[in-house]
């Protein structure tokens, strides 16, 4: 259970900007959504749902997991590493090649292998085969991710059309994994090979609804042949996702560990040197220098992040600690996800009518003030005057989440709409996966034999308190990005009333 929420909450609904460039001549505006559009848009948006109803049904059957196959903690652990590391390990790739291949085809070939492995899952019981089912849906959902983001963003144009059917698709997403939560708890009472097997039947249905309503397109006409740069990042991102998992029980000044990270350079530094050679590069590296990019970058690693160590940490007090139910527990947090959909009927307004900046930074800000007061909590926590509230405030980070989506990908053209996709994709996983690596590390350096509340209080706490200091930081560079607009209007405001008090004293 140790990283399963750093990816739980992929809803990674990755968007494109209402600040961009004019829309693409062949998508829809806001008066054109045919039935054939919502339908498409219903499809994809069930795809992201499924993602995170897997994730999470998943996480509260591993338990039941490791009883029945009589798994170590250890293995028990890389049936969601595993996941992590293909869906993590190649995001760049799968955004990309969406890009190059024709998004369609990448599309629906990654969810039927989502589906198959769904159902092979389901009926394995050697150890090494379930581990590699979930590697194999993580990688599936590399591709099904920046590709569906893709999809919905050549075919909507940007401004309020976008807007809305982004927000829709940011809300199935925090959907999948608020019904994972409640799905996973009642279908592990049916058995946990259920939580593999109610995936299945959805895929299929998606599947083919998205082979009759998605569009097809054109594969870009130049690209595709920077094979040795693909090769680089895979090995680059695939080393650094196991990295970062193994690191706390491997031990983060481990030989293996610092040698790991060695070679993650290594390989970084030799795919930098080929993009800047290849004639047509897997990532055009000028990408990485947009500041819409980079500061939406910023923000879902501090969302992500410290939502992750959050819950990781409340999962194991109050269950395993204050013997709290698994459906409890997710009833208990079920508000984060209520309040992600009800922002999808106002989200898209938000953005239009104040831009994403301050949307970020305020909701980043409020979030950061929900962790400061879930430190709060004690051996006997009230759930309506200590719990409660405090999830409603972390909640409200969620809330920013489309406005950074919609902020990550501003002024990009539609060729590289893919990879957009999978640089704040990649951003999310494994900067959510370091921040609650570090968190792992705080707790464990922390740990004490004291199993008493109070004791296991005392060692979660320093977490507690690191993820709300990942929130405050991101909540900082938010600020940052807009402030100084706000200074330049209000001293363009104050020149002009400077020049306007002659006139008054003229008139007096």
């Amino acid at each position: 259970m140790l990283v399963h929420l750093m990816h739980t909450h992929v809803l990674s609904v990755l968007v494109t900007s209402t600040e961009t460039r004019p829309a693409v001549s062949n998508a829809a505006d806001s008066t054109q959504w045919t039935a054939r559009l919502w339908g498409m848009l219903i499809t994809l948006c069930i795809v992201l749902f499924l993602d995170g109803l897997d994730v999470s049904m998943i996480g509260v059957s591993l338990p039941s997991i490791g009883s029945e196959l009589h798994l170590e903690t250890s293995t028990l652990q890389w049936l969601v590493s595993g996941y992590v590391l293909g869906y993590g390990g190649l995001l760049l790739l799968g955004g990309r090649t969406a890009d190059l291949l024709g998004r369609r085809k990448v599309f629906l070939i990654a969810l039927a292998v989502f589906a198959l492995a769904s159902l092979a899952g389901a009926l394995v019981s050697s150890p090494a085969l379930l581990i590699l089912t979930r590697f194999v849906k993580g990688l599936a959902a590399a591709f099904t991710a920046p590709t569906g983001l893709s999809i919905i963003t050549t075919n909507f144009a940007e401004g309020p059309a976008r807007n809305k059917a982004l927000s829709i698709y940011t809300v199935f997403g925090a959907g999948g994994y608020s019904m994972g939560l409640l799905f996973g708890g009642l279908m592990t009472g049916l058995g946990w090979r259920w939580t593999f097997l109610l995936p299945v039947p959805i895929a299929l249905a998606a599947l083919a609804a998205a082979a009759y309503l998605v569009p097809k397109d054109k594969p870009a006409e130049e690209g595709g042949h920077d094979l040795f740069g693909a090769l680089l990042s895979t090995a680059g991102m695939l080393l650094l996702v196991y990295t970062v998992v193994s690191a706390p029980e491997a031990g983060w000044t481990s030989v293996r560990t610092l040698g790991s990270f060695v070679a993650v350079i290594a390989l970084f530094a030799a795919f930098v040197g080929v993009e800047k050679r290849v004639r047509y590069p897997l990532v055009r590296l000028g990408i990485l220098r947009k500041p819409t990019l980079w500061r939406a970058s910023v923000a879902i690693i501090a969302v992500g992040g410290s939502y992750f160590s959050w819950q990781f940490i409340t999962t194991l007090y109050l269950q395993d600690t204050l013997g709290w139910t698994p459906l409890h527990l997710a009833l208990a947090l079920l508000p984060v996800g209520v309040l992600v959909v009800a922002s999808a009927f106002v989200s898209d307004k938000l953005v239009d009518r104040f831009g994403t900046g301050p949307i970020i930074a305020i909701t980043l800000a409020v979030m950061a003030v929900g962790y400061l007061m879930y430190l709060r909590l004690d051996t006997a926590p009230d759930y309506l005057t200590v719990l409660l509230p405090a999830v409603l405030l972390i909640g409200i980070g969620w809330v920013g989440f489309p406005a950074i989506n919609i902020q990550a990908t501003s002024g990009i053209e539609d060729d590289e709409q893919g990879l957009a996709a999978g640089v704040l994709q990649t951003a999310m996983q494994v900067g959510a996966a370091i921040v609650l690596a570090v968190t792992t590390a705080i707790v464990t350096s922390s740990h004490s034999a004291d199993a008493s509340p109070g004791a296991m209080l005392d060692t979660y706490r320093p977490g507690l308190q690191f993820a709300a200091g990942v929130a405050i930081v991101g909540a900082l560079v938010a600020f940052s990005a807009f402030l100084p607009k706000v200074r330049a209007r209000r001293n363009e405001a104050a020149a002009v009333a400077a020049a306007r008090e002659p006139e008054v004293e003229l008139v007096g």
